[in-house]
């Protein structure tokens, strides 16, 4: 099990910023980037803004690549998505991906993004 991280980053305005955040990289099928960006829209992100501390989501998407970078209020909350969500997103992008996406997780040392 993880352990929490709870520092407390905040911007020169005192607005609490996100503590954690996911970079996943996918290999996408020839031709399933258009397709890649619908059931990101259409399924995954919609599941994604239900998990408790999902602070927020870039995806970024050419033709052979993307990678999607979310962002949790703390390294427990990434966990739980890891653990109980990941898995289903997995299985709605199969149709669009190649081989297995990698993972790296990292604290948020500095940010110009709001949460």
């Amino acid at each position: 099990m993880a352990s929490d991280r709870t520092s407390t980053l905040r911007d020169t305005e005192g607005h609490h910023l996100t503590q954690f955040t996911r970079n996943v990289q996918f290999a996408i099928k020839p031709g399933q980037s258009q397709e890649f960006k619908n059931v990101m829209e259409k399924d995954i992100l919609p599941i994604m803004k239900k998990q408790d501390g999902f602070r927020g989501e870039l995806a970024l998407v050419n033709e052979n690549h993307a990678v999607g970078i979310s962002t949790w209020d703390t390294e427990k909350h990434a966990e739980a998505y890891r653990t109980n969500t990941y898995p289903k997103v997995l299985e709605s992008l199969k149709n669009v991906i190649q081989g297995t996406p990698s993972v790296e997780t990292f604290d948020v040392a500095s940010t110009t993004f709001r949460s």
